[in-house]
């Protein structure tokens, strides 16, 4: 059902856990399935020097928040407002259909970090 990269990111995921002196921190969901994401920045110069996430949902919610403290590394503020669900999904070798909320829990996560920095 899920790709060998949905799988590792599930079982290790990347960035877990609080982030100590965040510049940004929210925390999103989604209301029809209950997943919910918090994920904390530190924005240096306009550009994420690190990004960590909680997450409370299913294995593709948890892999997508790993995949996208991953990819939010190094960014500018102005490049996270260009990453989008599908992007998330594609990095993870796609997901089906019924689980693609998780990757657009994660873009709204992203989006409301851009928003509050």
């Amino acid at each position: 059902m899920f790709s060998e990269m949905v799988l590792e990111h599930f079982q290790r995921p990347r960035n877990a856990g609080e982030l100590a002196g965040a510049t940004a921190v929210v925390e999103v969901s989604n209301p029809v399935c209950g997943d919910v994401l918090r994920l904390a920045v530190i924005v240096e110069g306009g550009v994420v020097r690190e990004a960590r996430f909680l997450c409370r949902g299913c294995t593709a919610s948890i892999a997508s928040a790993s995949v996208l403290t991953e990819k939010m590394k190094g960014r500018t503020v102005g490049e996270l407002k260009e990453m989008h669900a599908a992007e998330i999904a594609a990095e993870l070798g796609g997901l089906p259909p019924a689980s693609f909320h998780a990757a657009q829990l994660a873009e709204d996560g992203v989006k409301a970090i851009v928003e509050k920095i």
